[in-house]
């Protein structure tokens, strides 16, 4: 017993030395090994205090386990996060009356701050709960183009409104808005989700004294650009323009449709969903990789004939390497390998901005376009190229810039991700799937 007061008696000695700052070094400088660590030092405990946890799946339950057990809110950008891990996560959570974003939660703006994947919009009374980061951002860029501002956006995860989940962390966030003072109507973003877990959070907000719009995505339902045009309304903004109801970018936008496949290249999954509900209607079967039905499932290979749409923002396609809003290496080579298909008529293509992203995604996409149609254009073909490009004037890629860039490409060009899927979608031939 003594030998093991005085083994622990040194131990306590050695850990407080080595939590000191080295000799000479300010306290300021010292960098904390753990989030539970930094967080005395950042104030936990205050209102809006979160934890930001980007490392690979496998470690990112560890690192959100250790930001709860702290006191803290945490956003988990990390993907590839077992649903099991994420439920345990969520429950800790609600247990400490914290807030879990994620996992695989790409954009959320707090504070007026952005995390991970932002957009640069102006404040305003808007709340919105993403179960999607490129649906959030698309919401975001839409009310800004309308005039209309965002008290906060808190993303919950993708997953969050499946079965498994059940919507844990929206109805958490949906509570935290509704108590926001700062927040005059709160919009529900989401993938399709389960049917049974969308209507017990429609059931919950009959009890929240905020108003709510739900934007859920899928076969049938609105899209994102249909839902900002209800929320610019419902707050008192203007949009104007197109028949879409979006300014139209000055560019002509082809008009003679061409006979063969749609094939659509995305970075964000949310878009891609939204884009194959809206080309579904007019083309019949998408394949996809991230499928809104069963029998749509692309192989493994993400090659099939006929109509198709790639998220290669999906988490198999993550591990191990950055995400395509960041770089843009296997979408780059599966448009120059769609422009030697002489299946493809129309190439469907994502681009968003912001915070996060490519500094300069026209720089490397713009070439590629251009490439891809004079390789068309030398086997005999005029391949159409529709780009939804996400962002903001303010964002720091410069919108009018990327825009130009990709127009003078070859490329059409839409700040509507669900007009740029009609515009292609319009483009092949006869509307029938080949």
């Amino acid at each position: 017993d003594a030998a093991l007061a005085g083994a622990r008696e040194q131990l306590g000695r050695s850990l407080d030395e080595i939590s000191r700052p080295p000799a000479g070094r300010a306290t300021a400088d010292f960098r904390p090994r753990t989030i539970g660590a930094a967080a005395p030092r950042a104030g936990a405990g205050r209102t809006g205090r979160i934890a930001l946890v980007s490392v690979p799946g496998r470690h990112a339950f560890v690192e959100a386990m250790d930001a709860l057990e702290a006191g803290l809110s945490v956003m988990v950008f990390s993907d590839n996060v077992p649903v099991e891990q994420e439920v345990l996560l969520k429950d800790e959570a609600a247990r400490r009356g914290l807030l879990v974003m994620g996992p695989d939660c790409g954009t959320a703006w707090i504070g007026g701050v952005g995390l991970g994947f932002a957009n640069v919009v102006r404040p305003g009374p808007v709340g919105i709960v993403a179960a999607s980061g490129t649906g959030a951002q698309q919401l975001m860029c839409l009310l800004d183009a309308g005039g209309t501002g965002v008290s906060a956006v808190l993303g919950v995860g993708g997953r969050d409104l499946s079965a498994r989940v059940g919507g844990r962390s929206t109805l958490q966030a949906l509570a935290a808005l509704d108590a926001d003072p700062a927040t005059e109507l709160i919009v529900v973003v989401s993938k399709p989700p389960a049917p049974e877990v969308a209507e017990a959070v429609r059931e919950s907000v009959r009890r929240l004294s905020t108003p709510v719009l739900f934007a859920l995505l899928g076969l049938g339902r609105e899209d994102l650009s249909t839902t900002a045009e209800k929320v610019v309304a419902a707050v008192g903004g203007a949009v104007g323009g197109a028949s879409a109801g979006w300014p139209e970018l000055p560019a002509p936008v082809p008009s003679r449709p061409r006979k063969g496949a749609l094939r659509g290249l995305f970075a964000g999954g949310t878009l891609c969903d939204e884009a194959m509900a809206l080309a579904a209607d007019r083309l019949g079967t998408i394949r996809s990789n991230i499928p809104l039905r069963p029998d749509w499932a692309l192989p493994d290979d993400l090659r099939a004939p006929g109509h198709l749409m790639v998220d290669f923002g999906e988490d198999r396609l993550t591990v191990g390497r950055p995400h395509p809003m960041i770089d843009p290496t296997l979408r780059l080579e599966r448009l120059a390998e769609e422009a030697r298909d002489s299946g493809t008529a129309v190439v469907l293509l994502d681009v968003v901005l912001g915070y996060g992203a490519d500094p300069d995604p026209a720089a490397a996409l713009g070439p590629a376009i251009g490439a891809a149609r004079s390789r068309a254009q030398g086997d005999g073909r005029d391949l159409a190229v529709v780009v939804s490009l996400c962002g903001t004037p303010a964002d720091p890629q410069g919108f009018d810039r990327q825009a130009g860039a990709l127009q003078r490409a070859g490329a059409a060009v839409f700040l509507s991700n669900a007009a740029a899927a009609r515009c292609a979608a319009g483009l092949v031939q006869n509307g029938a799937e080949t």
